[in-house]
């Protein structure tokens, strides 16, 4: 069994409005040093040992179903654990 930590955000290239907003508020509370807020999401998935490996059923999620991979890039971090009963 696998735990699977994914994380998606914008591409560098892509506006991110709802960022920006949480940047606009971070500065009204006095906080100018803060200089780029980007917003993203996060997913963790428990997955069982297939036949396929383990990083390319996370890299078909991503590019088909948990990213726009048009505008989002994701990484993620596999780490192995025992079977649950």
């Amino acid at each position: 069994m696998f735990f699977v930590k994914v994380y998606v955000t914008y591409k560098q290239s892509v506006l991110d409005p709802q960022g920006e907003a949480v940047k606009g508020a971070i500065h009204q509370l006095g906080y100018e040093g803060v200089q780029d807020v980007r917003i993203g999401k996060y997913f963790e998935l428990k997955v069982k040992q297939t036949a396929e490996p383990v990083e390319e059923v996370i890299e078909t999620l991503c590019d088909q179903l948990l990213a726009n991979v048009n505008m989002e890039t994701y990484r993620y971090e596999i780490v192995e654990m025992e079977e649950e009963a």
